[in-house]
């Protein structure tokens, strides 16, 4: 086999509390990550011409070696020494710089796509290892599960029994700058997490869970994500949110119907994007 296509899926965070801010500059987090079916699409070619090339032909994204899954490719081939050249072809479907982990996903494609080419039999834990050096966000979508995120993001631990629930993305076409969203962020001394709770089995609970420290820093400078979460409450979010630093916010729904009549209303009345999606 010298050719795959992955599917690389978005996320959103039911749940992101800054906890402090560390001496190398990081910020310790605790978040609860959800992969949605919103999928860019990696494809992967092993070739006998070397080097590694990378094509999206999206604005916003780079080709070539600026390319976080360029980068992936490069540190994978660089720790098991294989030798080979590699083409990745990148769709997009999934907003740029949009909170949704797009890139990060993208990576974590290329690790294990290329680990299956070339039957390098890499764990899931040595790619995460590899992984959380392209982004903290990469181990965990080696991971493969609804997770508590903690440290900067790479100490991941498996959330069970969370309901399957439909979603509406909307993102107002605008870039938010995670540095900037950090280097704005307001936090009290030594602030501790709220308690999460041990049982989340319903969709209320989800609800619930529903906090993001980073959101009013963004609407700050953005009022128009506020707007959006209005908007999406009114026609029948059962919840919503700013997912990571934004500017995307999603909507938790009940029924793909309910998600669908809401995403024709925001579709029919705004140039934003929006979409339906599910939990995976």
């Amino acid at each position: 086999m010298e050719h795959l296509k992955i599917q690389a899926p978005a996320k959103v965070n039911y749940r992101l509390d800054v906890l402090r801010k560390r001496p190398d500059n990081y910020h310790d987090l605790r978040m609860v990550m959800q992969r949605i079916a919103l999928c860019d699409e990696i494809g992967i070619s092993l070739s006998k011409t070397p080097g590694i090339r990378v094509s999206c032909g999206k604005d916003g994204v780079p080709d070539g070696p600026g390319n976080i899954a360029w980068k992936a490719a490069d540190a994978l081939l660089a720790g098991s020494g294989a030798e080979t050249g590699v083409d990745i072809v990148v769709t997009k479907h999934i907003p740029v710089a949009a909170g949704l982990g797009g890139g990060s996903s993208d990576a974590a494609s290329v690790l294990m796509g290329l680990n299956e080419l070339l039957r390098l039999g890499l764990s899931d834990q040595e790619l995460m290892s590899m992984g959380v050096k392209l982004g903290a966000d990469v181990p965990f979508f080696i991971f493969k599960k609804t997770a508590i995120a903690e440290g900067i993001g790479e100490k991941l631990t498996e959330v069970e029994g969370l309901p399957p629930v439909w979603m509406v993305l909307v993102n107002p076409n605008i870039h938010v700058s995670t540095a900037w969203v950090y280097q704005n962020l307001q936090l009290t001394n030594k602030r501790d997490a709220d308690k999460l709770p041990k049982f989340c089995n319903r969709i209320e609970d989800i609800c619930n869970l529903l906090s993001n420290d980073l959101e009013p820093v963004t609407i700050g400078r953005f009022p128009v994500i506020g707007e959006i979460k209005r908007m999406l409450l009114e026609n029948g979010a059962r919840g919503v949110l700013m997912s990571g630093s934004g500017p995307t916010v999603f909507a938790v729904f009940e029924t793909e119907r309910e998600a669908s009549q809401c995403c024709s209303l925001i579709a029919g009345n705004t140039t934003w994007f929006s979409t339906v999606t599910h939990t995976i």
